[in-house]
Order: structure tokens, then sequence, then C-alpha cells
């Protein structure tokens, strides 16, 4: 697979760990943690909004709503390869499974653009078996839900520890889940209201298309399931189309659905989904949701096979779009032709 990714050692820093907010982001300092100013006498020393352990308050990080994950190039460290990386050392220091033999912890669940994770939050308790990992790609919002993870840990009993299993990262997910996971790694993915782009030369931007579900499906084991949710009928069914057709994937029951706790929590835990329950999403307030799983195996073809001839179908639908400027010069010499024709007539 081909990336323009830039070539590291195996142990990284990642969202947990300070200093890294990319300097070319504008508007964002050196640490995650905004800053404000000391209040206190003359002093010019800038104190954090939220000191770790403390339960942060949104209004202090909010963003925009969206970003285009195709213009973050080089803003992002992440390993060479997957196998190197130790989950344990920043997201996951007291997990549970850490001190168990010939056990190696990494993540088990994704919940892909977590926003201000509040499904993550949600399934570290509702899974207390699976590890968690939330992915967000906007710096401030990351550092939110980062925070709010290690305020849960601390206020949490230790006989009775929680979120250990729960971490959230800051990544770009469309292009380094390959840098991250190992095949055959996750339980469960889930994406809940994510970007709908609504114009067609956008699509290539969703997060479900042809060649993401086959990188997904490398990742995930036979059997896994992932969690689609929006308030957009046309994303809807465009992310329903793209899993019908594709052959790692089956539609589950909606008998098997409706007894699935993470189906309820999906709904009702997300901002966005309360948003649209309140009448305040972008598009309605109805929700859409599908949830297919794995096929345990699908003939001869190997998924990486399907990696490495995917990009070559996507981008031949992506020359056959039609662009907007070749439109309007085809137009402008049609109007020349015609205008030519009627000076030979009148001649």
């Amino acid at each position: 697979m081909k990336r323009n990714a830039q070539q590291m050692g195996s142990t990284v820093p990642n969202s947990l760990v300070k200093n890294h907010t990319p300097h070319s982001e504008p508007g964002f300092v050196t640490n995650l943690n905004s800053f404000l100013a000391s209040t206190e006498g003359t002093s010019t020393e800038l104190v954090p909004i939220t000191k770790e352990g403390e339960m942060p308050q949104k209004r202090f990080y909010r963003s925009r709503a969206h970003c285009n994950p195709l213009s973050f190039n080089d803003t992002f460290e992440y390993p060479s390869k997957p196998n190197g990386y130790d989950w344990t050392a920043d997201h996951y220091p007291n997990h549970p499974d850490k001190e168990k033999d010939n056990c190696t912890v990494c993540p088990t669940i994704l919940d892909v653009g977590c926003g201000f994770g509040g499904l993550t939050i949600k399934l570290g308790t509702l899974c207390p078996e699976e590890t968690i990992l939330g992915m967000e790609i906007r710096a401030k919002v990351c550092e939110y839900v980062r925070l709010r993870i290690l305020a849960e840990r601390k206020s949490s009993s230790q006989t009775s520890p929680s979120h250990e299993n729960t971490s959230v990262m800051r990544t770009n997910s469309m292009k380094q889940l390959p840098n991250w996971l190992q095949k055959n790694t996750l339980n469960k993915i889930f994406f809940c209201f994510p970007d709908p782009h609504f114009k067609a030369k956008n699509h290539k931007r969703r997060i479900v298309s042809d060649v993401l579900l086959t990188e997904y499906a490398y990742f995930l084991k036979p059997g896994a399931l992932i969690y689609c949710i929006t308030d957009v009928k046309e994303l809807h069914e465009w992310t329903e189309e793209r899993l019908e057709r594709h052959r790692w994937f089956e539609r589950r029951t909606d008998e098997e659905n409706d007894a699935d706790q993470c189906v309820a929590a999906m709904r009702v835990e997300t901002e966005e989904g309360k948003k649209v329950a309140r009448g305040e999403g972008c598009a309605g307030s109805i929700k859409y949701f599908c949830v297919y799983r794995k096929r345990e195996m699908v003939g001869e073809v190997d998924l990486l096979e399907d990696i490495k001839n995917a990009p070559v179908v996507e981008e031949r639908q992506h020359q056959e779009q039609p662009n907007k400027k070749k439109k309007k010069e085809k137009e402008l010499e049609k109007v020349k032709v015609k205008e030519k024709e009627k000076e030979e007539t009148k001649s």
C-alpha cells in the first residue's frame, strides 16, 4: 500500500503525550491543552484551563464540526510498523490485562471520529473486557476527551477502577490505520454521524468507501462488526450500498441489532445523536443506522489483493466524474462554434 508517510521508530508520541500539536496549525499552542493567562496579581504566567484529573468544560474546547482529512499530510507522527508500538506506555498504563502472561494490549474497539467522546466513554463501561480507542482528527476536541478519560479514571475508586481500558488518540484514520493496527485485531468499529460531504467532488473524503471498507475488513476479525449511524438519508443509502456490494460484509438481522447494547448506546450517547434527538441536527430528527458483519471467508481472494486493487478502481471512478472547469470549457467551445456557423451562413 502506498503511503507518503514519514518513517519513524517503534516508539512515537501520540495524543496522550504533551507537546504534540503540530506547529503548522495556526491558533494552537505547543501543548494540546489550551492555556489562559493567570489573573492573580500582575503575573503573566500561563496556566492550563483544565488540570489533569479534573473534568474539562466543553465550552473551552469547541472546534469546527468537520475538517478535510485529505489536507493533513505531515501533521501526525506514527510508527512505521504496528507490531512495535507499546499501547500501555501512554494509552493504557493500568490496563487490567497488562500483567497477564501471553497477553498483548491493543485496541479491540475503535470509535472513529469520536468527537467529544460520549460513545467512547460509554463503551468503556459497557464493554469492560474490550480495549476501547477513540480516534479524532481535531486537536482541541481530542484533548477534551483525553482530559475527560483521565477525570473518569481519577474519580473511580481503587477497589473498582474504571476506564483503564479506554483511551483516545489524535490521528487521521483515513490514512494511518495500517500504521497502528494489525490484521484481525478488531471486534467492533463505529462510525457515528460522520461528515456527509454532500458535493460529488468531495465524496472521496467520506469515511466509508469501497477502498476503506476493504482496509477495515483487514483489521476486523472474522465475525466482527461495523456500526454506522447518521441523520443524513443520502449518506445512509451510500453507506448501505457499498456495504451490501462488498464481498467481505453481510448485513446483521434486526433481531440481533435490537438485542445489542452497543446499538442503543450508539443512538443516544454521542453529542450529534443528542442534537438530532432535540431536533437540532443538520438534516432532521431521524437517525439512520446499519450494522454489518465481516464474513468468515470469501472464496480464495486474499484481503491484501483487494486492498492493492481497490485504489485503482476508485481512481477510475473519480476520473469519470465530470470536472466543472472542463464542462465550462466545452460549453464555451460550443458557443464559439455556433457563432462561427452563424457568421458563415450570413456571409
